[in-house]
């Protein structure tokens, strides 16, 4: 028998040998296309971070339009208007009242904005005059307290790491230069959103028709799979923004509105600014505890009560976007819990390095549970 399979050029393997053969061949296979898929991820998300100003204000356009897509379905193919004056309409009636917006509240801001420029001074030598009473306190403290000493000879020994550390301020600031000159190119690509905008708005066949069509080299069941999660991927990017720029909107009215009654310092700029930082999750709430409790402390006038206050307001109005705008207005539509759009939000935001990231982490991580989904329920069998 091992004479014909030596002429036959074969390996006369048992049954337990050949499933040991094709696990480990499976396994090895599973591994090449984890190492491929991770270096083909490492590699574009560095060309997106390198051209994110490329790339960013295309990104913002194509989502912007797939937001307001079905208000340009409703002239274009029930009003009958032309292809042109339909864009036209769509852009003037969502950018106009915008600008008018910006208009109407540009001046309070820009007031609020002077004037905490001008309060800060004050606020500066009121930082310093409370640390210069409570610095008694605090030494004393230090000299007799042990976690606080050796925190101090720990902070110490690490001194010529701090002095080297200093020593790259004046590197790091000529870099600055460069940043600058690419600040100049990323406003120069943003005069370009319109064209993107009206681009994709007009973009009128059907996602699924057009992609069935570039993945001829599929077998059909695999390009089925592949419509689908293409398909899924930019439902969930419309999805997630059309509802996050509603509630981003509302919440930071909440919050203007709420900082302004307890009395907070610039609390309608705060308010405003806070809302639309939460088009990223999470990242106005974060900023908003950061910036707003100091103020409310450190204002003239201000102090313990008006920092409560302050916390109040804030707890009530992240209550009522937790509670009640995000289910009402998003739904479970992305399914992730909030720790995972937590760490979605940073991880994405260092892979892509960006703003880019930030805004994508949500959609993304969507996606990937989905392509999770679908890959354990058709394409993974057990191994052993």
């Amino acid at each position: 028998m091992n004479s014909d399979a030596q002429r036959s050029g074969g390996l006369d393997l048992t049954p337990r040998q050949r499933t040991t053969v094709a696990t480990a061949l499976t396994i090895l296979g599973v591994i090449v296309i984890l190492g491929a898929v991770g270096l083909l991820t490492w590699v574009v998300t560095a060309f997106l971070g390198y051209f994110s100003s490329v790339f960013l204000p295309l990104a913002v356009g194509g989502v912007v339009a797939m937001v307001f897509r079905p208000y340009y379905q409703l002239l274009h193919e029930k009003l009958r208007l032309p292809m042109p004056l339909a864009v036209l309409a769509v852009f003037l009636s969502v950018f106009v009242p915008l600008g008018a917006f910006g208009w109407f509240f540009g001046a309070l801001l820009a007031d609020q904005i002077s004037e905490m420029v001008t309060q800060f001074p004050a606020w500066w030598e009121r930082l310093v005059s409370q640390a210069r009473q409570q610095w008694p306190e605090v030494r004393e403290f230090l000299e007799t307290n042990p976690w606080a000493l050796r925190v101090r000879e720990a902070a110490e020994s690490q001194g010529g790491a701090i002095v080297a550390g200093l020593q790259q301020v004046g590197v790091r600031a000529m870099s600055a230069g460069r940043g600058v000159l690419g600040a100049v190119g990323g406003f120069l690509s943003w005069i370009m959103f319109p064209v993107y905008f009206a681009f994709f708005l007009a973009a009128g066949r059907s996602v699924s028709a057009d992609l069935e069509h570039y993945f001829p080299f599929f077998k059909p069941e695999t390009r089925r799979d592949v419509v689908f999660l293409l398909t899924e991927f930019v439902n969930i990017i419309v999805a997630f923004f059309r509802g996050q720029l509603i509630i981003a909107f509302l919440q930071g009215l909440l919050y203007a509105i709420a900082f302004s009654l307890v009395g907070l310092q610039y609390g309608f700029v705060l308010g405003l600014l806070l809302g639309f930082l939460n088009i990223i999750p999470y990242l106005g709430s974060m900023i908003g505890l950061g910036i707003g409790l100091p103020l409310a402390y450190f204002q003239p006038g201000g102090g313990a009560t008006t920092l409560v206050l302050v916390f109040v307001a804030f707890v009530v109005v992240q209550s009522i976007e937790s509670y009640v705008l995000t289910p009402r207005i998003m739904g479970s539509r992305t399914g992730l819990h909030p720790m995972v759009i937590i760490v979605a939000v940073f991880f994405w935001g260092t892979a892509i390095q960006g703003l880019l990231g930030m805004i994508l982490a949500i959609p993304l991580t969507a996606f990937l549970v989905v392509f999770w989904r679908l890959l354990r329920e058709k394409y993974m069998t057990e191994l052993v």
